[in-house]
């Protein structure tokens, strides 16, 4: 069994993220910004494919990141993430423990602000939960991937139309297609304290964005999901916006798509 780290990055200095995100097996990166070039080169005994390129979006970089992996198990990473010495063998191990899952979801820590799930035992996630989890918990058996068809979308996420949820719709269409998903307790790395590339805060178009990608999750329930999600998360969201407003925002996102 084999594991590439697939890293979506922008205007970094490669050499510089080996070091600082602890990579410690094969990895495709991913670099946005202002050339177009690929290379490969080995790295402290493991193979590293490195593409710069001028486009943007995390759609299109996770998505080139897929094309150009070749390894057993793939792990979705960004720039942000810094990985425990041991998380290839984790990986591994937990995919030969259990040859029912398709794909897994492991724990990243991420500051309480930005918390989103916490995995505290094995369990099967289902399209009600996907919505919870970011892309750096995936890690994928390639040939199920590549099975599916499924891709990231290019209208969610950073850089693209709709500021998030590449990462949900595309969980999500992975278990339409029949793709076991399954969340491990196991803790993997952690996730730096930068600030983040896209996110800008919780105003109108996070809100608006978030509508929309209710929509497309939960059709006719999206209204529901919406209340759900402002009355779980409100001490954190409505820090910019009250949370009527907020609300209001959501609405109108769902409504327009």
């Amino acid at each position: 069994m084999s594991l590439e780290v697939l890293v979506s990055a922008v205007n970094q200095n490669v050499e510089e993220l080996h070091e600082r995100m602890k990579l410690n097996s094969d990895a495709v990166i991913i670099n946005q910004c202002d050339r177009n070039a690929e290379e490969y080169y080995e790295w402290r005994n493991h193979h590293i494919t490195e593409v710069d390129m001028a486009a943007r979006g995390v759609g299109i970089s996770r998505n080139t990141a897929i094309l150009k992996s070749s390894a057993d198990i793939l792990l979705f990473s960004d720039q942000d993430i810094i990985y425990q010495d041991d998380y290839e063998a984790k990986i591994e191990a937990e995919f030969a423990n259990h040859p029912e899952a398709d794909m897994i979801l492991f724990n990243v820590e991420v500051g309480e602000d930005r918390k989103t799930y916490e995995n505290t035992a094995w369990k099967r996630v289902h399209w009600y939960n996907c919505g919870r989890y970011g892309a750096v918990s995936f890690a994928i058996r390639r040939e199920k991937l590549l099975e599916s068809r499924v891709m990231f979308s290019q209208l969610f996420g950073g850089g693209a139309k709709y500021s998030a949820g590449e990462d949900s719709l595309f969980l999500k269409d992975l278990m339409d297609r029949g793709v076991r998903v399954y969340a491990s307790p196991i803790v993997i790395g952690k996730e730096d304290d930068t600030e983040s590339t896209w996110f800008k805060g919780y105003d109108a178009k996070f809100f608006y964005d978030r509508g929309v990608l209710y929509h497309q999750l939960y059709g006719r329930m999206a209204k529901v999901w919406a209340l759900r999600f402002l009355y779980v998360h409100k001490a954190r969201l409505t820090v910019q916006i009250p949370l009527l407003e907020a609300l209001q925002h959501m609405k109108k996102g769902i409504r327009n798509k």
